[in-house]
């Protein structure tokens, strides 16, 4: 049994209590969680807290010679916070978005400054100077570079006077990643197909929303081509022997998750019928990922791996509707149990899984 302490455990009963009343009175998808005001300033202090704390850190990058050693700040002054680069962009993602959905955020003030003062000109500078650095030149490939994509078209759709300057300031790495994935795509010859940060298809979903929503036709053709070259015949995905230890990510759902972006419904409705034809049971079952132990960097990304599955889950039932209605529950039912958790004091799960449980609730359809 994990024993943890008094404060944090109060803070999840409480939040369980929010979560509780924030859905009574509701007649459709009574099960969805709700993204209240209430709830998004909970989330909103997450990413808030960190994205201007340089340690703990994981930089993860190659060293040419002794001369590259240096700080988080010094290598990425725009996105040192929240222990590593990509969670400090979807950090700032969760930020933006929120701002979007709910402009009367409580912090509103101090957010919209620290996002002014750390996607600057300047900063986003040094950033791109970062990837011309001997041997980085493949950093953060290809997560990071999905989370920036989508960093991006949140900044795009984001009708703000401040989100028109900060896309600006964005732009010219915005540039730089989608040059590298077009770059990319054509060499990369098998996909990766893991549950953690290489994972081929969430790399290509997220790149191709940023494509679709901006209106950028060679990376979404490129896209399209590629997931279509890597995934078009594949068959009876083995969902029953996910998740791995450490997933944050289901490799079969991705795959479905991009899949749905790139066909048209016809065809991708045949071809789920054969990637995953149990999901179409109204008596298929998914349980949600346990986490013994939220302490734990590692072990922590299951909680991750719930929101991921039902951000999947709610995107198929929006597309296809009727026919796969009944896997709303099963997304409500991974989310349920992971959101009240992300709220403990473990800097693990902290520093990054808001951004999956507000990506989660906006798949739910919720946000439109």
């Amino acid at each position: 049994m994990f024993v943890e302490a008094d404060n944090a455990m109060l803070r999840k009963l409480t939040y369980l209590l929010f979560l509780g009343c924030g859905l009574m009175g509701q007649t459709v998808q009574a099960n969805t969680p709700k993204l209240t005001l209430n709830e998004a300033n909970r989330l909103a202090a997450m990413p808030l807290h960190c994205m201007q704390v340089e340690y703990p850190n994981k930089l993860n990058q190659v060293l040419a010679d002794a001369t590259y050693l240096q700080g988080p700040k010094a290598l990425h002054p725009a996105f040192y916070g929240c222990f590593d680069w990509h969670s400090s962009v979807h950090g700032h993602w969760m930020l933006v978005n929120l701002l979007r959905h709910f402009p009367d955020l409580t912090n509103q003030q101090e957010i919209r400054q620290k996002l002014l003062e750390n996607i600057s000109a300047e900063n986003i500078k040094a950033e791109v100077a970062y990837f011309f650095m001997p041997q980085n030149a493949t950093f953060e490939r290809t997560y990071g570079w999905a989370w920036l994509l989508k960093l991006a078209e949140e900044l795009h759709l984001w009708d703000d006077p401040l989100a028109r300057q900060l896309a600006q300031n964005l732009q010219p790495l915005t540039d730089l990643i989608v040059t590298k994935y077009l770059e990319f795509l054509p060499k990369l010859i098998y996909p990766i197909r893991t549950g953690e940060h290489p994972n081929t298809a969430f790399g290509l979903s997220l790149a191709y929303d940023y494509a679709n929503t901006l209106g950028h036709p060679e990376l979404k053709a490129l896209i399209s081509k590629r997931a279509r070259d890597w995934f078009a015949n594949d068959s009876q995905c083995p969902l029953n022997w996910e998740p791995n230890g450490f997933d944050f990510l289901s490799p079969c759902l991705q795959e479905l998750d991009v899949m749905r972006k790139v066909l048209d419904k016809a065809a991708f409705s045949i071809w789920l019928d054969n990637f995953l034809p149990q999901l179409a049971q109204t008596h298929f079952t998914l349980e949600p990922a346990r986490v013994s132990d939220r302490a734990d960097g590692k072990l922590v990304h299951l909680d991750g791996l719930n929101f991921s599955r039902a951000w999947c889950l709610y995107g198929l039932v929006r597309d296809l509707g009727p026919k796969y209605a009944h896997l709303r529950s099963i997304a409500d039912a991974h989310v349920r149990h992971s959101l009240p958790a992300i709220v403990d004091e473990n800097y693990e799960g902290t520093h990054w899984l808001g951004s999956f449980a507000v990506y989660a609730m906006q798949e739910s359809g919720q946000l439109d």
